[in-house]
């Protein structure tokens, strides 16, 4: 197993905030027009960020805490498409090489935008590629590897959300999160907590993939049954045992939603605010919409957009998407 991963402090995360000036966009956060009586939902939109995706911030950080002459020979990444959209936008940022490990079941979406960033595509299994996650061990590979949820300055990326958050909306009461490895809502988390510990944190999963609640009922990390369909980022068989005291610690509750209503939060937000939402990224929303938590000033993280075309089409012709 990997080094326990332990909280980022804000001394770290304003070191991030700087960073990533001029990098990342400070995210809107706009209200949602459709929010259960007695509520207030609003929409944290990291979707609109330059890959379409939060990862910009976790990746950004973790490049950029590097000395350069580490990177000469490149980077790479283990991902289902976002994180290896970062690493080739920050590679090509650099004039660097850059590779994705994918499985391969990942997006075509993200992969013809990884080929337009001239990103090397190393497709694996699936198994194959998780195992890469789970070890961080990839021998076959030159550069420099970047860890989107494990590494310190990744969790200090992921936790300026949380201060954004916090700015823009001061009387907040929870902040849903989609969880996927677990460094964006541990990291949001981390912030959250060093300000306001009374906010809530409060992770999104799928009712068909739900490691994190299954942790969460075992008192430990354990291998679920896993069905993701057409959400990916989330859902993996076990959570990461290195994340798993962090997120115990961390994270106040898990709620749960069906591919259906995923489905269904994409399309209200298509319809609604005009904003493509991938499928973990609309977890949040789905969430919030459900009303399934109590509180009532609750911002959703919108974590992502990059959703193919056909699932798109599906989900506005009020199908769920294969």
């Amino acid at each position: 197993m990997l080094e326990e991963v332990k909280p980022v402090n804000l001394v770290q995360i304003e070191a991030a905030r700087a960073r990533l000036e001029g990098l990342g966009l400070f995210a809107p956060l706009v209200a949602c027009d459709a929010a259960p009586p007695g509520k207030t939902v609003r929409l944290k939109l990291e979707n609109l960020q330059t890959i379409g995706s939060f990862k910009i911030r976790p990746i950004g950080n973790a490049v950029l805490c590097r000395p350069r002459t580490d990177l000469c020979a490149g980077i790479y990444t283990t991902s289902s498409g976002n994180s290896a959209l970062a690493v080739a936008w920050m590679a090509r940022r650099l004039g660097i090489a850059a590779t994705a490990i994918v499985p391969a079941n990942a997006p075509e979406a993200k992969l013809e935008k990884l080929r337009r960033l001239g990103a090397r595509i190393d497709m694996r299994s699936n198994d194959e590629w998780w195992n890469a996650i789970e070890t961080g061990v990839l021998e076959d590979q030159r550069g420099v590897y970047i860890d989107a949820v494990r590494d310190p300055a990744s969790l200090a990326g992921d936790a300026t959300i949380g201060v954004e958050i916090l700015s823009q909306w001061p009387d907040i009461e929870a902040i849903l999160v989609p969880f996927g490895g677990g460094g964006l809502a541990c990291g949001i988390a981390c912030a959250v907590r060093a300000l306001r510990p009374d906010v809530k944190i409060i992770a999104c999963e799928l009712s068909s993939a739900h490691p994190l609640k299954a942790a969460f009922e075992a008192g430990a990390p354990i291998q679920t049954a896993h069905e993701p369909g057409f959400v990916s980022g989330v859902g993996y068989g076990s959570v990461l045992p290195e994340m798993w005291r962090l997120a115990h610690s961390m994270i106040d509750e898990v709620i749960t939603v069906s591919l259906a209503q995923v489905a269904e939060a994409i399309k209200f937000l298509v319809e609604h605010h005009r904003v493509v939402a991938e499928g973990a990224g609309a977890l949040s929303v789905a969430a919030a919409l459900s009303g399934e938590y109590a509180g009532t000033k609750v911002c959703a993280v919108v974590s992502g957009g990059n959703l193919d075309s056909p699932q798109l089409a599906a989900v506005l012709q009020g199908r769920v998407p294969a």
